[in-house]
């Protein structure tokens, strides 16, 4: 038969231990998130997540995650996003809490000439409509993809960013 001393040794034992187990589970169910800090922002479309204790991770255009992207992922995971502001949360058995990055656009063109031939290649990160110019008028116009380049006829090139007012010039 069980005295007194037993009974509350067993009542001890049973509370204690539902104790740790609740603390060990609430530590691990939050994750941990490392980086991109919150209010990121860079001109770099590649993004290093890191966190710990999470399986996926929710990306969205909007803080309400309405339509997330949901990758699932492993620690240390690059995502290439285009120029915009995101928000993102790592997701364990709880989720994180919700942090803010912005991929800002960068307009840049090189030009490269070989053999008398002139090619403008679009080295920033967002796509771009170019204008041609030769003898100071308007002759053409191409459309080029990051890291694309294609062979033009003409002294100056005007870029703007595909649907936007950004602008960069070579004369």
């Amino acid at each position: 038969m069980l005295n007194r001393k037993h009974i509350i040794a067993i009542d001890f034992v049973v509370v204690f231990g539902t104790l740790l187990v609740v603390f060990a589970l609430v530590g691990y169910t939050q994750p941990r998130v490392i980086a991109p800090i919150d209010g990121y922002t860079t001109t770099n479309n590649s993004v290093l997540f890191s966190f710990e204790k999470a399986d996926l991770i929710l990306i969205d255009d909007n803080i309400y995650f309405s339509s997330p992207q949901e990758i699932n992922v492993e620690n240390n995971l690059v995502i290439n996003l285009n120029p915009g502001i995101y928000y993102w949360k790592a997701v364990g058995a709880l989720e994180s809490e919700a942090r803010q990055l912005t991929i800002n656009s960068e307009i840049s063109l090189k030009l490269i000439e070989r053999d008398n031939e002139i090619s403008v290649v679009n080295s920033g990160n967002t796509e771009l409509n170019v204008d041609v110019y030769k003898d100071g008028k308007l002759s053409g116009n191409v459309v080029l993809g990051i890291d694309e380049g294609r062979k033009v006829s003409g002294e100056k090139f005007v870029g703007r960013e595909n649907n936007e007012g950004n602008w960069w010039k070579d004369n």
